[in-house]
């Protein structure tokens, strides 16, 4: 990569990171932080529940519905 062209892209990754610095405190100012709090003390970690695995099993029944149906895999 020429040296110009590796300035363009460290131009664009620093103002990128200016943009999600910017996005995240606006969206800490505007939840007041608790959505943030709530994920770093880990609440929306795996629990286990019967509605979160319902859930997968609904995705991955969705994924293979062609195949459930009758559809062709070829």
């Amino acid at each position: 990569m020429s040296e110009q062209a590796r300035e363009v892209a460290q131009q664009a990754e620093e103002r990128l990171d200016r943009v999600a610095k910017a996005a995240r405190q606006q969206f800490d100012k505007i939840t007041g932080g608790r959505f943030t709090d709530k994920v770093r003390e880990g609440r929306f970690a795996e629990r286990g529940d019967d509605a979160d695995r319902g859930r997968a099993d609904r995705r991955s029944e969705q994924g293979a519905w062609g195949e459930q149906r009758g559809g062709s895999a070829a």
